[in-house]
């Protein structure tokens, strides 16, 4: 088993939802069948939103830098970061550690190209993900384009509802809300891109397929601890799609 170093604390509570999803996808018989994590839950990581919608003075990337640089001195293979909005920052994670960071954007883009064949997807997500183009490199080599949020700032503040007093119905009816606003213009499919969101992101009704990137980044780490694969930075486009696949992923 390789060992996977995991950037937390954004927020605390997703970051121990990511755990317990990952210890949920193995099938483990004993304590030695798990898969090994060095965490760094970090609650004090600078204001990701801040920095990038509201012009905040604290930067988180050195902060994230550090972190990634003490997960590999202390052993980690691969870093893994649930946080989507901090991929922003990857660039420099990536550079400071030295071990790849397995991107849950780059997973969601590539789950995306799946479900979404004429290419729109909508994100469930803080607005900062549209204004810094975090989705955007991603989703553009896989032939896609994003449908906006039609609600930027409901959206926002359920997210600081979350953090503040944690997941609850009226969350989910906004989201579920917003989902359908996506769907209506145009997305096929909605990822998931936010992990305070992942904590409700079973209950959110929506017209069209619903996906959480940090499922998918569950997977991806289940994988790499026991076979060292690490996915492709930017996968290639589908090819078109056939009127049977149409058929299959509407």
């Amino acid at each position: 088993m390789r060992p996977v170093g995991v950037l937390g604390g954004m927020g605390p509570e997703a970051t121990v939802l990511f755990m317990s999803r990952v210890l949920a996808a193995v099938p483990a018989r004993n304590d030695a069948d798990h898969i090994p994590l060095l965490v760094d839950q970090n609650p004090q990581v600078p204001s990701r939103i801040k920095a990038l919608l509201e012009g905040g003075t604290e930067d988180p990337c050195p902060v994230l830098a550090g972190m990634a640089r003490r997960l590999a001195r202390a052993g980690a293979e691969a870093l893994v970061m649930p946080c989507n909005t901090a991929h922003h920052y990857a660039p420099a994670i990536r550079a400071a550690a030295g071990v790849p960071l397995i991107s849950m954007v780059d997973l969601a883009a590539a789950q995306a190209s799946v479900l979404a064949p004429r290419g729109r997807i909508g994100l469930l997500g803080s607005p900062a993900l549209a204004k810094v183009g975090v989705f955007d490199a991603p989703l553009a080599a896989c032939g896609l384009s994003l449908t906006p949020l039609a609600d930027a700032e409901a959206t926002l503040e359920t997210i600081r509802r979350i953090k503040a007093d944690g997941p609850s119905a009226q969350a989910i009816r906004q989201l579920s809300t917003e989902a359908a606003a996506q769907a209506a213009a145009g997305a096929e499919a909605i990822c998931i891109c936010c992990t305070e969101f992942s904590l409700v992101a079973r209950e959110i009704q929506a017209p069209v397929p619903v996906f959480d990137a940090l499922d998918l980044l569950v997977e991806a780490t289940v994988r790499f601890a026991r076979d060292g694969h690490v996915p492709d930075a930017h996968p290639a486009a589908p090819a078109a799609p056939t009127s049977d696949r149409e058929t299959e992923t509407s």
